[in-house]
């Protein structure tokens, strides 16, 4: 207790050093997406070290390559290590939000990047404190996360199966079909037979990851409401703000806006324009926790859910985003923070915890996380 209260009496607590180290980790099975499949996921490890030896851990991942925004854990890595790292050294991880928006102005376009050095100052604030991320960000509002197990795009039978063995073991109660990898119509009615094998037995999303245009999702969500499928994920390219916001208008199924949304302005801009029902959160694509928290604000004020996301991290990157998820009240719209459950391993010694298709929130100062170097090394690339 006495170290903690002198930490706290400090004016500052500089950070002396931040590390990288990437990793690849296998998945317990493909997950395919509408342009790639993963096979192994890609960590950049941040570790980040104050002047006090306080290490504070952060992840960058992306979901399966650049494809998705442009990053890659590659990429990632010689941003933080050349760019960021330095002008990191010697700010304050008391601050961790002066520190976010500093990196912003340097390099606004690698939110991926930024997040994951913001993620390991947050964690090193906690640890240096003595408390949990979610106490840092104003207190908890639940304690616990509803998930969504995401399905990858492949055919309707082994889907339907391999649904109906997460419900039977009582492990998820709710889905999210990934589509876009087909024509329309052999897109539609593959989701269809999927939504018939299980009966009505719990709720289905789809995500389209913009595959779709105008006229073709007019023509097709119908079919997908019959089905149905309650909410629809970017069914449109990224800049098709007011075609979301006819088919938003028109549609019988909730849009969620997920590649449309990366800053605090995108979700004004969805807001205004009336373009979505639902806005999906994730601190990798929006540049860390803070970002998160300030479009979590535009969402409340327009009224708003917001559904909390992934990019399939490990515990440590799941953890992140369950305190900062715990602590936004918006987020009342479910999360899919599935990602250690579809990686064969972890790198921490105590993984997250499930329980009846859900996340619960952990305590331990910083993110909860101990790091297993083992497992690290074990999945170093060399």
């Amino acid at each position: 207790m006495p170290e903690v209260i002198s930490r706290l009496s400090r004016a500052a607590l500089p950070v002396a050093a931040v590390e990288t180290r990437l990793l690849d980790i296998p998945l317990v099975r493909p997950h395919k997406f509408s342009v790639t499949t993963m096979h192994t996921q890609g960590v950049l490890l941040i570790r980040l070290v104050t002047e006090d030896g306080i290490v504070g851990w952060g992840e960058g991942v992306v979901p399966g390559g650049p494809w998705w925004g442009g990053e890659s854990v590659e990429g990632m890595t010689a941003l933080v290590e050349r760019h960021l790292a330095p002008l990191v050294v010697g700010q304050d991880v008391l601050r961790p939000e002066a520190l976010a928006r500093h990196l912003e102005g340097v390099a606004a376009g690698a939110p991926f990047a930024r997040a994951g050095v913001e993620m390991a100052a947050w964690d090193a604030a906690g640890r240096a404190l003595g408390v949990p991320v979610h106490q840092l960000l104003g207190g908890a509002h639940r304690d616990r996360l509803p998930v969504t197990w995401a399905l990858g795009a492949e055919p309707s039978g082994a889907v339907a199966d391999e649904a109906r063995r997460l419900l039977a073991e009582g492990r998820h109660g709710s889905f999210k079909l990934k589509m876009g990898a087909l024509p329309a119509e052999q897109d539609v009615a593959r989701v269809t037979a999927i939504a018939g094998a299980l009966g009505g037995a719990a709720p289905l999303a789809v995500d389209l990851n913009g595959a779709w245009d105008e006229h073709t999702a007019r023509r097709h969500l119908p079919a997908l409401a019959e089905a149905g499928v309650h909410l629809v994920e970017q069914p449109l390219p990224a800049a098709d703000i007011s075609g979301l916001a006819r088919l938003r208008e028109r549609s019988g199924v909730a849009i969620m806006a997920d590649e449309s949304l990366r800053t605090p302005a995108d979700a004004l801009r969805l807001a205004a324009a009336h373009a979505a029902d639902v806005l999906a959160v994730k601190i990798g694509k929006s540049g860390g926790l803070s970002a998160v928290r300030r479009i979590a604000d535009v969402a409340e004020a327009a009224g708003l859910g917001c559904y909390g996301g992934t990019a399939i991290e490990t515990s440590l990157g799941t953890a992140a985003s369950a305190h900062l998820f715990c602590a936004t009240a918006p987020v009342r719209s479910g999360t899919e923070l599935f990602g250690p459950l579809l990686l064969d391993d972890d790198i921490v010694t105590e993984p997250v915890t499930y329980q009846a298709g859900e996340l619960l929130l952990n305590a331990g100062p910083g993110f909860g996380m101990t790091i297993d170097e083992d497992k690290v090394a074990k999945y170093e690339r060399r």
